[in-house]
């Protein structure tokens, strides 16, 4: 057990024939007692402060602790909001790519089909110009004909259009 102030105070010793200095002894244990009361205090605030120190390191420690875990929770956060993104990313490219897939096939068909319908106009067109072109044809080869010429010849007298319709009206 180490010694206290008191103890060294307290301390007596035995007188010899040709000892030491009574007072010299005295005032140096006063001294003593002094110097290792100043050192005791200082100790014992060292302690204090140390332990303050202590708590203050485990305050930071624990602080360090939750931070590092926070950072690790941050950092799987982003990884899953990461792999979400990805995710929803391949999702909107497949997505796209079956719309455009879609469009591109429904805009194919109706080329196709406007070719189809381009062709059919075509037909139609080559049909009409050719019935056009016989009914044209027909009206030419009657007005070619020679009957017209011969109606050009055929005379008739007005008097007698005038009996033929007197004997209408009396039959009448």
């Amino acid at each position: 057990m180490p010694l206290t102030p008191l103890d060294i105070h307290n301390k007596e010793f035995s007188k010899g024939f040709r000892g030491y200095d009574e007072d010299e002894v005295n005032e140096f244990l006063d001294q003593v007692i002094k110097d290792y009361e100043i050192v005791i205090r200082e100790k014992k605030e060292l302690e204090e402060k140390l332990n303050d120190l202590n708590e203050r390191v485990g305050h930071f420690t624990t602080i360090e602790e939750t931070l590092n875990k926070s950072i690790v929770v941050a950092q799987e956060a982003a990884e899953e909001v990461k792999r979400n993104a990805q995710k929803e990313a391949k999702l909107i490219i497949r997505e796209a790519e079956k719309n455009a897939d879609r469009i591109v096939n429904e805009s194919l068909s109706k080329a196709r089909k406007i070719a189809i319908d381009i062709e059919d106009l075509k037909k139609q067109s080559k049909v009409f110009r050719t019935r056009f072109k016989m009914l044209i044809e027909a009206q030419l080869d009657m007005l070619n004909n020679d009957d017209w010429d011969h109606l050009m010849e055929y005379e008739l007298d007005s008097t007698e259009l005038k009996s033929s319709k007197e004997e209408e009206d009396s039959l009448a």
